[in-house]
């Protein structure tokens, strides 16, 4: 069995309709993804507690519709472009797609990762490398933070270096989880984590309790109150910019914070964006990503 995927650029306005328009006209799915993905035009979605809900589509967003082996795509496409009035049908190109076994090639394709001496993160299938390690049970799904990527090991190994036992712990902008979960098996008190995307804060209220840890996840879009011992936030550059006052209100006096999602050269534009709240240094480098620390200055 296979299907036919068709894709094309369109803009933010035309974009939501665009994938309605399809689904009416037949298709199976109809996702949106950013055109400019992986270039210096990427533009990360992002918002704060209290905001308006961010934009769902980029101005340079990119449809991939998916659509029967047999179905008459032209025609559906004709079809939805018809429905929403448009002079004429997008170029789009096409793809077939191959059944596959999902499950079984998904997870073939992550292994037990070692942080640490002590620290593994281990998919649910497999059996934990060192049952008396820390084992992190988590499983790639929806929400970013597997801990394969740079950004999240940096995060790990500074939590690994930085938690102490009755400290409590902010994880802004969580995913799936990750590094709330971890914090918690290194011994804080409590842990909470707010993300802009409802699927996120789903899935990582379900790794706690697959974990078996006591974390508070919420939408941030909710009221967020209180200052913490550690506030870590791995996200990328530019909210990092538009959320510094909001992150560093989180931080107690004497509190730790650390950011990622950083690029090396983007490491002093950021130093000097949060100088006003606390002073940053690099705590780690890994693959051109960066993590840096610092601690709030207590009240004279």
């Amino acid at each position: 069995m296979a299907w036919i995927s068709a894709s094309f650029l369109t803009d933010a306005a035309q974009a939501e309709p665009l994938c309605d328009a399809l689904l009416e006209a037949g298709a199976l799915s109809a996702s949106i993804e950013d055109a400019d993905a992986g270039t210096p035009e990427e533009k990360p979605q992002f918002g704060e507690p209290g905001m308006e809900t961010p934009a769902t589509a980029w101005d340079h967003s990119r449809i991939v519709a998916l659509f029967d082996e047999d179905a008459p795509v032209g025609q559906m496409m004709a079809t939805a472009a018809g429905t929403l009035g448009m002079a004429r049908v997008p170029d789009f190109a096409l793809a077939r797609v191959e059944e596959e076994n999902w499950v079984q090639l998904t997870q073939s394709q992550f292994d037990p990762i070692q942080v640490s001496q002590r620290l593994w993160i281990v998919p649910s299938w497999h059996e934990s490398p060192d049952p008396a390690a820390i084992n992190l049970i988590l499983d790639p799904g929806m929400a970013f933070g597997t801990g394969s990527h740079p950004t999240t090991r940096l995060c790990l190994e500074w939590l690994e270096r930085s938690v102490q036992p009755g400290q409590h712990l902010l994880d802004y902008g969580c995913g799936s989880g990750i590094l709330a979960i971890a914090a918690a098996k290194l011994g804080a008190a409590s842990v909470a984590g707010v993300d802009i995307d409802p699927q996120a804060v789903t899935a990582a209220r379900a790794n706690a309790e697959r974990n078996e840890v006591s974390a508070r996840f919420e939408d941030s879009a909710a009221p967020l109150a209180g200052e913490y011992d550690l506030v870590v936030a791995n996200i990328l550059s530019n909210p990092l910019r538009v959320l510094a006052p909001a992150i560093c209100a989180h931080v107690r006096p004497g509190g730790r914070l650390a950011l990622s999602g950083i690029l090396a050269e983007q490491t002093e534009e950021i130093i000097g964006v949060y100088a006003p709240w606390l002073p940053l240094t690099v705590a780690d480098t890994r693959e051109g990503w960066v993590c840096l620390s610092g601690i709030r200055p207590c009240c004279s």
